[in-house]
């Protein structure tokens, strides 16, 4: 199988290891994909950012076949059962190709607006390890214990560490795809990094014990530049796209929706139009497999054009602003507003001007606070290998990951129906 991609160029799938990636292209849950965009309702603030789940699965995978061919170039150093074998690479490229198969509609956004529901990655593992699911019966006719091992993968464990944060970790195919994606379809810059220089670098590192494989790690020389320039890319993407407002604003509005879905459900006041899965999670947490997987964006878009006609006003009102693009406005929090006490202080403020205005002070007022770890000083999964052997975290050996070493990326805003705003923005001058 060769493929254009607008990020990777030609993408091809062609050798007998890779033929695991063209079978589970044709199966029902990889498909799905092809109806759940990858970031969300970010393309309300960025028009182009509509690409899907599947394009990016397929540019993991692809950066992975890449991955495989590099530690190739390498591993004649291992012991004949350290290497990366055919079947240890095809284990590698399904994982890569299947890591976000229990991804929900709009992605993340979902499960943030549902958080006492399964994490993406749980449905993930029940995709592959439950016998009805197509992709479970690809895999099994490889190998019965296949799906369990790429469930491992997704997950980060493997017999070989090299081969599970390249799956799951800091450099990981994932986010060296996404990240180059992500900026390409939202038309900004911020998200490019050298992957090709990144790639080559990568080298054997040093085991923690004799005997045991290597981790993954980096040439001094050579790949310090590369993972600066992979970290920057990520920081700069989380402050400038995935943290943007509109985004946010519209997110919570989502929120809103459907925890006003799961109050009615509870009220036994159940809602024309409402997903299956949709209800089954609101009110008890869970849902079965077969309902999850009918949930893709054109179901949620469908359901949530159908609330505005819903006979509870709050539902109305909230989806026929979302439908019609009428967003929330934000109020941003900085420097000593930030605080607990200050944030919570302009909090109440803005929720009694929402009830006096005789809105549901919870549901038309909120405080949004978006966070990310950029770089995890914390996480081993790559060190960086000087002359002599010599291994060193990239923090110990980079200005600029010295000063971003643990540094949280938080943006603290609230959250309101647009009417409010002038008497919000009087009200928080002495505060904010």
């Amino acid at each position: 199988m060769i493929l254009r991609d607008p990020v990777h160029g030609l993408v091809s799938f062609e050798t007998d290891e890779q033929s695991i990636v063209v079978e589970l292209l044709e199966t029902r849950e990889v498909q799905r994909l092809r109806h759940i965009r990858q970031l969300g309702l970010t393309s309300l603030a960025y028009p182009g950012a509509d690409h899907t789940r599947f394009s990016h699965a397929l540019g993991a995978a692809f950066v992975m076949t890449r991955f495989i061919t590099r530690m190739r170039s390498l591993h004649e150093a291992l012991p004949f059962w350290q290497r990366l074998t055919t079947e240890r690479a095809r284990d590698a490229l399904a994982a890569s190709l299947l890591h976000d198969i229990g991804h929900g509609p709009f992605s993340h956004l979902f499960e943030e607006a549902l958080p006492e529901c399964p994490r993406h990655e749980s449905w993930t593992s029940r995709v592959l390890l439950d016998d009805s699911t197509e992709v479970h019966r690809v895999l099994t006719r490889y190998d019965a214990s296949l799906p369990q091992r790429v469930a491992e993968l997704v997950h980060g464990h493997h017999e070989l560490p090299f081969l599970a944060r390249a799956v799951s970790g800091t450099f990981d195919v994932d986010r060296c795809d996404y990240l180059l994606r992500d900026a390409y379809f939202t038309g900004v810059g911020y998200g490019s990094f050298d992957l090709d220089w990144l790639l080559r670098s990568f080298r054997l590192g040093v085991p923690k014990a004799p005997g045991q494989a290597p981790p993954l790690a980096v040439d001094g020389a050579k790949g310090l530049p590369a993972i600066e320039s992979f970290i920057l890319a990520r920081l700069f993407m989380f402050q400038q796209v995935y943290f943007h407002k509109a985004s946010r604003a519209s997110e919570w509005m989502v929120a809103r929706i459907l925890g006003r879905l799961r109050q009615l459900a509870l009220d036994d006041v159940r809602v024309a139009g409402t997903p299956p899965a949709v209800l089954s999670l609101a009110t008890t947490g869970d849902a079965s497999l077969g309902d999850y997987l009918a949930l893709d964006d054109t179901v949620l878009w469908t359901a949530l054009s159908s609330f505005r006609r819903a006979k509870d006003p709050i539902l109305s009102d909230l989806s026929t602003r979302l439908m019609a693009r009428k967003l929330f406005k934000t109020y941003e929090l900085y420097g000593d507003a930030q605080k607990p006490e200050v944030r919570y202080e302009a909090l109440a403020r803005a929720r009694e001007i929402a009830s006096k205005s005789g809105l549901d002070a919870e549901t038309y007022v909120g405080l949004d606070c978006a966070s990310d770890l950029p770089f995890d000083d914390q996480d081993s999964s790559l060190s960086v290998i000087f002359p002599g052997g010599v291994a060193k975290k990239p923090a110990d050996v980079s200005y600029l990951l010295g000063r971003l070493r643990a540094e949280r990326v938080e943006r603290v805003r609230l959250i309101f129906a647009p009417e409010l705003r002038e008497e919000i923005d009087r009200a928080l001058k002495d505060v904010t």
